[in-house]
């Protein structure tokens, strides 16, 4: 029997303030983890549409996918249906708009950090499978960490 399969899809948003300085966008979540907005994929979208409309119902922001980082795929056990074998999209995203605003339903906060910042963050509280997510985001901005 095949597992159910699951994708979701969120990004390595960044912006970049008035002085030039990229920020990086990381949010933390129900279990107080540090991370990337992302979420499932909902019937009829493509995986870019996913990854850009949890990025807004997480955090407010209407991003613009710069491009492709990474896919992080792993299976879970679900308590309904078992092992669930799960793909993560991850892209480079742009902040093009928008109110930083946390959706406290699903996560605890979102801010904006300078990239060293947000890459200790995330080697302190973050998932060890968005180690790779993050670097790969942040040597494509031109940062190497």
């Amino acid at each position: 029997m095949m597992n159910k399969k699951e994708i979701s899809a969120g990004g390595v948003v960044y912006r970049t303030t008035e002085d030039g300085q990229i920020q990086i966008q990381l949010i933390v979540d129900r279990y107080g983890k540090t991370t990337l907005a992302k979420g499932k994929m909902e019937a009829g979208e493509t995986i870019e549409q996913t990854a850009l409309r949890e990025i807004l119902e997480e955090t407010g922001m209407v991003g613009r996918i710069v491009e492709p980082i990474n896919i992080i795929a792993y299976t879970y056990q679900h308590a309904e249906f078992g092992p669930v074998d799960k793909e993560v999209h991850y892209y480079l995203v742009a902040a093009e708009s928008g109110d930083l605003q946390p959706q406290i339903e699903e996560i605890k906060g979102v801010d904006w950090y300078a990239p060293d910042e947000a890459w200790s963050k995330q080697r302190q509280n973050g998932y060890d499978n968005n180690d790779d997510i993050l670097r790969i985001g942040l040597s494509k901005l031109g940062i190497n960490v």
